[in-house]
């Protein structure tokens, strides 16, 4: 997919995207590329989202949980 800016600069992103990931975005910029990450409505309700069960486990609960998975990727490497 690709898109073009017109005379003011402005960067239209195709509908289905914006229904997919909304209408406010992140600009962020590497020496190569662009990247437009989307920024949630609720930005607070996102990360409460994300976190989720981190909310009731304990430091060394969620230390043995990565611990596991790293060793896990590792296997797999």
């Amino acid at each position: 997919m690709s898109a073009e800016t017109d005379r003011q600069g402005r960067l239209y992103i195709p509908k289905a995207v914006r229904e997919k990931y909304g209408e406010r975005y992140h600009i962020v910029t590497y020496e190569d590329r662009i990247e437009l990450i989307p920024v949630a409505d609720d930005p607070l309700a996102a990360v409460r989202e994300a976190a989720g069960e981190l909310r009731e486990a304990s430091v060394e609960e969620i230390r043995e949980d990565i611990e596991a998975e790293a060793k896990c990727e590792a296997r797999d490497i």
